[in-house]
């Protein structure tokens, strides 16, 4: 690949080898790497480009990080490549999102099993029939972490799409007809929620061989607004982050038991 930057640092993130952890928070805004580098324990800023903002410290004795991603499953993907070719292999997304199953509410947690691949990405690195799965031991510490945290939690298939507008307004799209139809399915298939950038995040870990898992605040649910029923909306991501960070610790603590 034609080299577009200093020899050893990544284009987009501004990285090298050594300077983040085996083990990387995801969220996509940049202004809460700052908040989430407040859990780690000697946090540092590496790098600050783009949309991608890069602190690293540790937890209990491990190096670990965070780096932002910006929205949507392009720039997460880069982020993920980075990332991986910087020395980590694993991966917690932790973000925002929009409940779709009647029994998720605002402030719950949501944390995704697997994710619909209506988005654009990942069909850039597998046919469309390749399923989006977390990897099941990031899953599993993300459960762990909910119940030790006492978090109402949700989890499930969360949908991935590329157009905010187009789950908010479907009606106004071109293709509305075809929104909304699609919108029914997911409801009837018991999908939990609805997002941006799972999918492209667990396509793109099943190529590189690396392990990723999603965990969401759910800001609110317009299903239990159509429906009349009580709908809180909330903005505050400190639970997911605290759920994220507890995470990191279960598979720090399981991967040293496994050595």
């Amino acid at each position: 690949m034609q080299n577009y930057s200093e020899e050893g640092l990544q284009y987009h993130l501004n990285i090298r080898k050594g300077d983040v952890g085996k083990y990387v928070i995801l969220p996509g805004d940049p202004k809460r790497c700052a908040k989430i580098a407040e859990h780690f324990e000697d946090a540092k800023l590496v790098a600050d480009n783009r949309e991608y903002v890069t602190y690293t410290g540790y937890l209990d004795g491990e190096k670990v990080s965070v780096t932002s991603t910006g929205i949507g499953g392009p720039s997460a993907s880069i982020a993920l490549e980075e990332l991986v070719r910087s020395g980590a292999d694993t991966f917690v997304r932790v973000g925002t999102c929009g409940g779709i199953d009647i029994d998720v509410k605002g402030g719950d947690i949501v944390i995704a099993t697997g994710a619909i691949r209506t988005e654009g990405t990942t069909r850039e690195y597998a046919p469309i029939e390749f399923p989006a799965v977390a990897n099941y031991d990031v899953v599993t510490a993300l459960l762990q972490a909910g119940k030790t945290l006492g978090y109402t939690t949700h989890a499930g298939i969360v949908q991935c799409k590329d157009s905010f507008y187009g789950q908010h307004e479907p009606e106004v799209m071109p293709v509305s007809y075809e929104l909304q139809q699609k919108w029914e399915a997911w409801k009837r298939l018991g999908v939990k929620a609805s997002e941006m950038e799972s999918a492209a995040l667990f396509v793109v870990a099943s190529h590189l061989g690396v392990r990723v898992g999603s965990t969401f605040l759910v800001v609110g649910n317009q299903e239990r607004n159509a429906a009349g029923l009580e709908n809180p909306i909330v903005h505050d991501t400190e639970a997911a982050i605290t759920v994220a960070v507890q995470a990191l610790r279960n598979l720090i603590a399981q991967d040293r038991q496994k050595a």
